[in-house]
């Protein structure tokens, strides 16, 4: 299997950043996407209330590779093309946008109740109790969380090589074809996705260590 890793370390390599790139910036559009998606139910009206509660129950009710099909061999026929890699960034971040906002409403109803009186008896509106006091929490407890769904998102990569992106579990393909070593190939590949997320998970757990620190969210604003 090493000779294998050094044969093809070039695509690996290129595999490995395109599944980077696929979970940053589906995890970046997710958190924007739970963020309004928060906003709108705690703080919008009914009919923006029910919109999000109805995309929430679309998105976690349907599977992904069906949402990612959907973008990618759908909309053309709408008249809108999306690349292979912009289909599959929209896709998951879309699809985690729903997942980041049930663990921002679960961490927002975590609050005590009694910082929420102490905003308002300080004249904060409802509005800014919620962006002040509620959401920077919300947002700091929810760290473990937000970073198993980033892990999740890492691996849920691999539903881009369905259509033709060639990250890390694609690349696994490449090599299985050309070398009709299949089990060397998909073990080598797994454990890269394995070592990227315990590296994460690592850097988590060294950021909620951080912000245990006395007086850190103090120093930091």
């Amino acid at each position: 299997m090493i000779d294998l890793a050094i044969e093809y370390s070039h695509l690996l390599a290129e595999g490995l950043e395109r599944t980077l790139v696929i979970g940053v910036a589906s995890f970046t559009l997710g958190f924007a996407v739970s963020m309004a998606l928060s906003f709108a139910r705690f703080m919008g009206p009914q009919p923006l209330r029910a919109f999000a509660e109805a995309y929430i129950a679309f998105i976690r009710g349907t599977p992904l590779l069906v949402q990612l099909l959907m973008l990618y061999f759908g909309l053309p026929s709408v008249g809108v093309r999306l690349d292979a890699l912009t289909a599959a960034i929209l896709a998951i971040g879309l699809n985690s946008g729903a997942y980041q906002a049930e663990i921002i409403r679960s961490t927002v109803k975590a609050v005590p109740e009694e910082e929420v009186l102490v905003g308002k008896s300080l004249g904060l509106s409802d509005g800014q109790v919620l962006r002040y006091v509620i959401l920077p929490q919300a947002v700091r407890n929810a760290i473990p969380a937000l970073t198993n769904e980033f892990v999740t998102l890492l691996k849920e990569s691999a539903l881009a090589s369905v259509i033709g992106v060639m990250e890390l579990t694609r690349v696994g393909e490449f090599m299985t074809s050309a070398t009709f070593r299949a089990l060397e190939s998909y073990v080598l590949v797994a454990l890269i996705y394995l070592a990227v997320s315990y590296a994460f998970m690592g850097a988590s757990r060294g950021a909620e260590r951080m912000l245990a620190i006395p007086g850190f969210e103090r120093w930091s604003r």
